[in-house]
């Protein structure tokens, strides 16, 4: 895979939008004879800004003389009197620029701040000089007798010709640290606050191996308006003619949070033509510390990933703050997740709940900095186990629960249904009757799209699951919900780590079908909506989000090869027993309504208690059914 390129934050004191930038290897600011070369660049530079309170005296002196000629004040008899006043304005200038900091070298040439300070101080130099005049006629008569407007009017001429100096030294530091004709020309696409920022710090290392040659952006207010001397020259429908026309190889995408489609749009057209696509990181991760930033190659989850809601979780996770929180399967990728996002909202106490002890261990580490296992946060307990499970929730007493803790794999329990039934149905109903034992006030459980119209032994176990929460809640009264997402991201044992393993080891991605389709979500997002959950949703329902489109298997198959290099071919296998072609996110019956949020729908799920599930479940055959009696559901 192509290494990715490095950007450098630019060091204090380098121009705005030109900072200095270590000299290494390509796009990198590491290397020591990089570093030793900036300090000689910045002794230059420094070198140059002794110069300026002269060049600030030439230009007040420029300025008085020129504007006593424009106002025919110079003279034969005045000429002394427009000199004195001449050289008054590049004294007080001098003195005053010094006073007010002007000189500093923190202030980078042509910045704002150096802006406002050079400006104040040319109108105080202005005013002052005004004064001289009046105060000092008595004491060399006509040595000072100028007018006592002049130097105040030859204040914007002495401001503009002080500020045209910095300029030049601006551009001066820009040329010198710009990337070199070699460097690889590239497109910004984005001209917000994170294109400019981008923009900037790749036109501030002169060893970047990318050179920006111009700028895209969908908003039709930025389209040709100019940022760093590169100027906006379309939107999406611009690409193509952008790549051919400036002789670009690749496209960094600029945009914050972007959604799935368009990432997978402007991919499409770029790699048609070429051209490479890489992701810039947003403006908090490339202004964080000095360490440089790296741009990278778009991520299937970039691709799949479907839009972002737009939730403050701050302010809907007020039921977690100060309250004592369980969450089953706490060691698995959503429960993990789920405890490091919760951790963040100060719950009273946080009790992590798995029966792998080695997750345990990990999530440990991850939330408290050791691995130690001594201490009450994490709880080694199997959900298939009441007693056990009973007995933690009475000693705990949560007021929070979510249930994470499932098998998930589809193929491997339509082989064992039974296991099925005993973690998704029955481990289910135990955390249920352990927290209705103790009055939990909000329990989520976690579901799957594939509870919707439910084909597989998966589905219909966590279908069960949907309805026993919901028959809690009928019976309590109190917000017992579920939250339904497609498959996730990155996830142990999910499609995309198996993919990369396969490619890693030169086998054939296997696919079940060409037309396959799947939603997706990240972990993050996953874990985003479960919090969210147990704020808006209304006991006995189940939480939907809208996650875009599907996205096709084969795509993210062939883009994962595409991004190892590799040789790799994709094996079709045939969809599997209970296995859908496409995915479905709500069920035949219920309804899409959206009472909170435009991209969250609730769903009422038809309770059932336990009393119902054993009499399904007897129907002649013993308490542990096999999957025929999961068909009855």
């Amino acid at each position: 895979m192509p290494e990715p390129v490095s950007v450098p934050s630019p060091p204090p004191g380098a121009p705005d939008g030109a900072g200095g930038a270590d000299r290494g290897s390509p796009g990198t600011a590491t290397d020591d004879a990089g570093a030793a070369s900036t300090r000689t660049e910045d002794a230059g530079r420094s070198s140059v800004r002794h110069l300026l309170p002269a060049a600030d005296a030439v230009a007040w002196f420029v300025a008085v003389t020129a504007t006593a000629g424009l106002l025919e004040i110079a003279t034969a008899e005045t000429w002394a009197s427009v000199v004195a006043a001449s050289v008054t304005a590049a004294l007080l200038q001098v003195a005053v620029g010094g006073v007010a900091g002007v000189y500093r070298s923190s202030f980078p040439s042509g910045s704002l701040p150096e802006a406002r300070r050079l400006v104040a101080g040319a109108l105080v130099v202005g005013v002052l000089g005004s004064l001289v005049p009046l105060t000092a006629r008595g004491l060399l008569p006509g040595a000072v007798d100028w007018p006592t407007a002049l130097t105040v009017v030859a204040f914007p001429v002495a401001a503009l010709a002080m500020a045209a100096t910095r300029n030049l030294l601006r551009s001066r530091a820009e040329r010198r640290l710009r990337p070199g004709d070699d460097a690889t020309p590239t497109i910004v696409y984005g001209a917000g606050a994170l294109g400019q920022h981008l923009v900037r710090q790749m036109l501030s290392d002169p060893d970047s191996t990318y050179r920006p040659v111009a700028l895209l952006d969908d908003d039709p207010a930025r389209r040709s308006t100019r940022l760093a001397g590169l100027r906006v020259v379309g939107g999406r429908d611009a690409l193509a003619g952008a790549l051919r026309r400036f002789g670009a190889v690749t496209v960094v995408l600029a945009v914050p949070r972007a959604d799935a489609t368009f990432v997978r749009d402007v991919t499409a057209r770029a790699e048609r033509l070429g051209a490479r696509v890489l992701v810039a990181p947003s403006v908090d991760e490339m202004l964080r510390g000095s360490r440089p930033v790296d741009l990278r190659d778009v991520s299937p989850e970039e691709l799949v990933g479907r839009r972002a809601v737009d939730t403050d979780v701050e302010a809907v996770a007020d039921y977690v703050r100060g309250r004592r929180v369980l969450v089953t399967g706490a060691g698995g990728s959503i429960g993990s997740e789920l405890c490091r996002q919760l951790s963040r909202f100060a719950p009273a106490e946080l009790i992590m709940v798995d029966r792998d002890e080695t997750a345990l261990q990990s999530v440990q580490v991850t939330l408290s900095g050791h691995g130690l296992l001594d201490s009450r946060e994490v709880v080694l307990a199997d959900i298939r186990d009441a007693t056990a499970l009973t007995a933690v929730f009475r000693a705990r007493r949560p007021e929070v629960v979510f249930h994470a803790a499932a098998l998930k794999h589809l193929p491997l329990l339509e082989q064992y249904p039974a296991e099925a039934w005993q973690t998704n149905v029955m481990g289910t109903l135990n955390v249920l009757e352990a927290a209705r034992a103790v009055d939990v006030q909000t329990f989520v459980n976690i579901s799957t799209d594939k509870a919707a119209n439910p084909t597989s032994v998966l589905g219909r176990s966590k279908r069960l699951a949907e309805r026993l929460t919901a028959g809690v809640a009928q019976s309590t009264g109190r917000r017992y919900l579920s939250v339904r997402f497609g498959n996730v991201l990155g996830s142990r044992g999910s499609m995309v780590p198996l993919f990369r393993d396969l490619i890693a080891q030169g086998r054939p991605v296997t696919v079940t079908h060409p037309d396959a389709t799947r939603y997706f979500m990240t972990i993050p997002e996953a874990c985003h909506l479960v919090i969210q959950a147990g704020a808006i949703g209304a006991p006995g329902e189940a939480l939907i989000l809208d996650m875009g489109e599907p996205v096709k298997v084969l795509d993210i198959a062939d883009r994962l090869i595409a991004l190892s290099g590799r040789d790799v071919d994709v094996v079709f296998t045939g969809l599997r027993p209970g296995e859908k072609l496409h995915e479905e996110l709500n069920g035949s019956d219920e309804v899409d309504a959206r009472p909170v949020h435009p991209l969250i729908s609730h769903a009422s799920i038809p309770p059932i208690d336990a009393c119902s599930l054993d009499v399904r479940s007897l129907a002649g055959e013993p308490p542990t059914p096999p999957v025929h009696h999961l068909d009855a559901v």
